[in-house]
């Protein structure tokens, strides 16, 4: 379980559309992180972005009308459990960027499910 402070911030930019030898790739890196027991991860879907081919891609018009849009996954975890992941998700992601930030872990709450 994470606890409070320091940790790792990771942060992949990929499209919506990349995928990788089984699935998408977006797929692919969930179920490592899943598999992997990291404490949690999120999906994000930004409405309109582009990458360093300077295209736009957005659902609301643009060079890539709908195509190819732009996905964001995030996970925060220890350090260690970070450094003992990022080899498999450097080999994953063959098209896209990843980023890591130190951050601090203020408070980890887990409520009852309803």
């Amino acid at each position: 379980m994470l606890t409070p402070g320091m940790a790792k911030k990771v942060t992949i930019h990929l499209n919506e559309d990349t995928s990788s030898r089984s699935d998408y790739l977006s797929g692919a890196i969930l179920s490592l992180l899943l598999r992997e027991g990291v404490a949690g991860a999120t999906l994000v879907r930004p409405e309109a972005g582009f990458g360093f081919h300077h295209r736009m891609h957005s659902q609301e018009g643009g060079i890539d009308t709908a195509q190819h849009m732009p996905l964001r996954i995030e996970f925060v975890d220890a350090a260690p459990n970070v450094e003992r992941l990022l080899p498999s998700l450097m080999e994953l992601v063959t098209d896209g960027l990843i980023e890591a930030h130190d951050t601090v872990v203020l408070k980890m709450a887990v409520g009852t499910a309803r």
